[in-house]
């Protein structure tokens, strides 16, 4: 059937935002919606002393850290270690932190917080915060003519899944895998699989998604997340024969987007959305 012949609406079944880049993700019953994604979604980075992000990709334990957020502090919890407590006021010296190519000043959380991580993860490595007065804008050939921003999020403010497009590509997998390997902050339900693909903007009320730009996997897919081991080449190998794309360099799998409009509204699991879909190409 025709995306334009159903009925233009999705719901939202989880929500997901990751305080610290790389680390685990937090369910969320409801979020605040903020021009840079959900509010606290990747607010934190775990970097090298020279400022280089690190992520899953080099050190799969980081799927062991476990953050919380109190009222005034993210929580850390880690495999056999104290709970390291970060407050959300920022006092630290300025850092030059490098993400993809991108370079800025973030905010060092200090040096109790790099000796946790030390302890934790046996390398020398720097907890930093995302300055809130810094703007870090996505790449506008995909935005345009739009402006997306987020914090230290790979490149756009959030990233959406749906249900069935998981449940389609469990089906040609010889071990289902679970949501956590995609990390989505918004995951949909009331869809076909790969619908996403085809949905140009998400809206209820005063909010507007726009989806930019199908989201291209690497190899934390790979990574249980409950245990921080890598897990074989799945689902990496079976996404390649049906999902690769030559002119993204790579297999894709949810797409990404940007916040056109709802700053400061509140997305709620259960919540409805309005979908427009792509216009067909002629």
């Amino acid at each position: 059937m025709s995306p334009m012949t159903r009925t233009p609406l999705a719901r939202i079944a989880e929500l997901h935002v990751y305080p610290v880049k790389s680390a685990r993700g937090i369910a969320l019953e409801e979020a605040l919606l903020t021009r840079t994604g959900l509010a606290f979604d990747r607010h934190w980075m775990i970097v090298r002393p020279n400022g280089r992000a690190v992520t899953q990709r080099e050190i799969p334990r980081l799927a062991l850290l476990v953050p919380a957020l109190a009222d005034t502090t993210l929580r850390l919890h880690a495999p056999a270690m104290p709970e390291l407590s970060v407050p959300f006021a920022a006092e630290g010296a300025r850092l030059p932190v490098t993400i993809w190519g991108y370079e800025c000043e973030a905010i060092d959380e200090g040096p109790h917080a790099a000796a946790w991580l030390r302890q934790f993860l046996d390398t020398d490595l720097r907890l930093v915060q995302f300055d809130p007065a810094h703007r870090r804008l996505s790449s506008r050939a995909w935005t345009a003519p739009d402006e997306g921003e987020s914090q230290f999020a790979d490149g756009f403010p959030l990233l959406a899944l749906s249900t069935a497009s998981l449940a389609d590509l469990n089906r040609r997998l010889a071990r289902p895998l679970p949501m956590n390997r995609f990390r989505p902050n918004i995951v949909l339900e009331g869809l076909e699989p790969y619908d996403e693909d085809r949905i140009a903007q998400l809206e209820s009320g005063s909010i507007r998604l726009r989806i930019v730009k199908p989201c291209t996997r690497c190899k934390i897919t790979t990574t249980d997340q409950d245990t921080g081991a890598v897990d074989g080449d799945e689902p990496l190998r079976t996404l390649h024969t049906y999902r690769h794309d030559p002119a993204l360099q790579g297999v894709c799998f949810g797409q990404n987007l940007i916040v056109v409009a709802g700053d400061g509204q509140r997305l709620k699991r259960g919540q409805s959305l309005q979908l427009r879909w792509k216009t067909p190409r002629s």
